[in-house]
């Protein structure tokens, strides 16, 4: 019904920037409220950013100031911008849709890594 598709991730030095995009396939995207999560390795997925259908947005404190999160309903993305990158931010960053509290999609994650 949904397929996501994430792109953007790379290789980065401290302080540098990326831009994540997530497409979102298979239904109407504007119905979703859209996250981004990462998840290090050896540590569990956390919730890194969220944008509702409203355009209400939420950020975990170690990334606000720094990250934006925005969505494009025309084009169907979820855009995650990344500056001020720090080493701490490297992990597999996932894009998600959730249409209720018991029904939500994944993408297959990109991965970014910062460099010190």
């Amino acid at each position: 019904q949904v397929q996501l598709v994430e792109s953007g991730g790379g290789t980065v030095q401290a302080g540098g920037t990326l831009r994540l995009s997530c497409r979102h396939l298979g239904d109407i995207f504007s119905i979703y409220d859209m996250s981004w999560y990462r998840q290090a390795p050896g540590k569990q997925r956390e919730l890194v950013a969220s944008i509702t259908t409203g355009g209400l947005l939420n950020y975990d404190e170690s990334v606000k100031g720094r990250f934006t999160i925005s969505r494009d309903n025309v084009r169907n993305t979820v855009n995650l911008q990344m500056n001020s990158l720090k080493p701490e931010d490297t992990a597999v960053y996932y894009c998600s849709a959730r249409k209720s509290i018991t029904k939500t999609w994944w993408g297959q994650g990109t991965q970014v890594t910062v460099s010190s």
